[in-house]
């Protein structure tokens, strides 16, 4: 079956991926939050993303190189189309072609047939 490959997303937002475990080359069967850090358009229109690692575990405990999107901060936490409580951390990347087999479309689909579920408030990027 043909490879279905995503348009091109923004750095910033937060999808749905089968992220890959144990430093793997497959994707997970379990798919979880992930935000795009880069974007690589060198092959467009097949794009390529760094993705950085979300969990909803332990997120009463950061560490370095984590950040944490709260269900108590409202704004960001409804930008970012998240379920529960969910911290990224950017020492966990992937660098993944942004197509079907990494990424797939969320449950209730918030953005239509798109594995994006949202986006980063600005003040957690600092902008």
């Amino acid at each position: 079956m043909k490879k279905h490959w995503w348009p091109e997303p923004d750095a910033g937002e937060i999808v749905w991926c089968n992220f890959p475990e144990d430093a793997g080359i497959d994707p997970s069967v379990k798919p979880r939050p992930a935000f795009i850090f880069k974007v690589f358009d060198d092959e467009a229109p097949h794009y390529h993303v760094e993705v950085v690692y979300g969990t909803s575990k332990k997120t009463d405990k950061l560490h370095a190189g984590e950040f944490l999107i709260s269900n108590n901060e409202h704004t960001a936490y409804q930008l970012a189309g998240l379920s529960y409580s969910t911290k990224f951390n950017f020492r966990n990347t992937a660098q993944l072609p942004f197509n079907d087999d990494w990424f797939k479309v969320p449950p209730k689909a918030p953005h239509g047939k798109s594995p994006k579920l949202g986006v980063l408030h600005p003040s957690i990027i600092g902008c």
